[in-house]
């Protein structure tokens, strides 16, 4: 599960899995030792953390980020146990989104003051895929092709003193047509752009960290592709 916090990327993983090499610096052994923030440096690795360990740590990030941390792995032994506990503590809502391509280019959107990509929550008995074609559609006033999915989000924030996850699936799209392209004014898009691989680098620089994390899925199936063939 990867789960963002206060634009902090918090990645939760089942007893099976390690994180990459390149993903921590900071082992923290939950079973052997305390957590305190003042061990939450760069990017940190907590293993066998509990469903209290979680839960203090959520309630930290989503009112501070410890300074100096820039990213947090959580292993845990019960990972079925957490995501129930998870989806207890918060009001679920469900999204899906796009990433489209155009040849080599890639669609953005400019809206609150940040480099986005479209997405909107689903209606009532819609499918993901449904709703990331609506949603991107409409956003864009374009018309898109499905092509695969990408990845899954999540993040959190507040809204009414209610908690929330939003729960955002990622699908690749192509462009059938998108000659009459234009923000969706009302959902506060002041622009669209078309942008080559450089100046997405340089926008996500102006983004949220989820929308990194969709680059980087679509990145890394982009090699899983060119190594199979």
């Amino acid at each position: 599960m990867n789960l963002f916090i206060n634009d902090m990327q918090v990645a939760i993983l089942g007893p099976d899995k390690r994180p990459e090499e390149r993903e921590f610096n900071t082992i923290i052994n939950a079973d052997q030792e305390p957590i305190t923030l003042a061990k939450l440096l760069h990017r940190t690795w907590i293993k066998h953390a509990r469903q209290e360990d979680v839960d203090k740590l959520l309630d930290v990030l989503d009112t501070s980020t410890p300074h100096g941390l820039i990213s947090l792995t959580l292993s845990v032994d019960d990972y079925e146990e957490i995501k129930r506990f998870l989806k207890q503590k918060f009001k679920v809502i469900k999204a899906a989104g796009g990433l489209v391509k155009k040849g080599e280019k890639f669609l953005m959107i400019y809206r609150l003051k940040k480099w986005d990509l479209p997405k909107g929550k689903l209606d009532p008995g819609e499918k993901n895929k449904q709703a990331a074609q609506r949603e991107v559609e409409e956003e864009c006033s374009i018309e898109v092709k499905v092509k695969k999915k990408l990845c899954t989000t999540w993040h959190t924030y507040t809204m009414k003193r209610k908690k929330i996850l939003k729960k955002t699936v990622w699908y690749l799209m192509s462009t059938v047509d998108h000659s009459g392209m234009k923000p969706q004014m009302e959902e506060d898009i002041e622009e669209l752009r078309w942008m080559s691989p450089k100046e997405v680098f340089h926008a996500l620089q102006h983004s949220y960290k989820s929308i990194a994390f969709v680059f980087d899925a679509y990145n890394r199936k982009e090699k899983e592709a060119t190594e199979t063939n």
